[in-house]
């Protein structure tokens, strides 16, 4: 964690022990009365925290905003729902590169269990948001929707700017050649055993393109922070 993230903060305000972030402070940073810490408010301001003091109920702090919230890249990953363990690093990962949106949705070759998964039906996933914004030391967290089939994901988005679909099938040209002017982009990664035909033809009918991203078969987690870091060194964020 390199910033402490909150949805609500007091200008003082006390973390309780029981809080998975008064351990990271008090046990992994080692971090006593009079240090401060990073902490800022999720999709808001951020700042620098003194601890006040440390006693049985947990940890006392005051709070100075220093900086307001940088805006996230705009960028939307639309994802196939995967093994849940390998999602949660998708999330993760993916919030840490500074995407708008993340969009999860069933396909026509997914396993379709994965979407009654408990990251989904508990809340879990939230976790994972929070761990990449406090991962990439900003406040921001995407918005994050799931849809059943790629067809209500994709007119979900019609009106994206630029939108492009990896696929090692029809794809010809590398996502390294990408020529970004301007507006938003969508960024479509398929699941384990990869797109139906079904759905390929769906692509360019919502105006899609193709990309490759190499000539090796990768799994959805490593396509997913591969293809959003060429992505985003395309557009010149990274």
């Amino acid at each position: 964690m390199n910033i402490i993230l909150f949805e609500q903060i007091d200008s003082e305000g006390i973390v309780p022990k029981s809080d998975f972030r008064y351990e990271h402070i008090i046990k992994v940073l080692h971090l006593q009365e009079g240090d401060t810490f990073s902490m800022g408010r999720v999709n808001g301001p951020s700042g620098l925290a003194t601890i006040l003091a440390v006693d049985n109920e947990g940890l006392r702090y005051s709070w100075e905003v220093t900086n307001d919230c940088v805006p996230l890249y705009p960028v939307t990953l639309m994802v196939a729902q995967v093994r849940p363990i390998c999602m949660k690093r998708i999330l993760r990962e993916a919030v840490s590169l500074g995407v708008h949106s993340i969009v999860v949705t069933g396909t026509d070759t997914g396993e379709k269990s994965y979407r009654d998964a408990k990251l989904w039906s508990t809340g879990e996933y939230r976790k994972y948001l929070l761990d990449g914004a406090m991962q990439s030391s900003f406040t921001g967290i995407p918005e994050l929707t799931c849809f059943d089939t790629i067809d209500e994901a994709l007119e979900s988005h019609s009106d994206t700017d630029n939108k492009i679909v990896l696929d090692n099938v029809e794809g010809s040209d590398p996502l390294s050649s990408f020529e970004y002017r301007k507006g938003s982009v969508l960024l479509a990664i398929g699941p384990e055993r990869g797109w139906s035909e079904r759905e390929r033809m769906l692509f360019p009918e919502h105006a899609f393109e193709f990309r490759l991203l190499g000539k090796r078969t990768l799994r959805t987690e490593t396509a997913c922070s591969a293809g959003l870091a060429v992505l985003l060194s395309r557009m010149r964020l990274l």
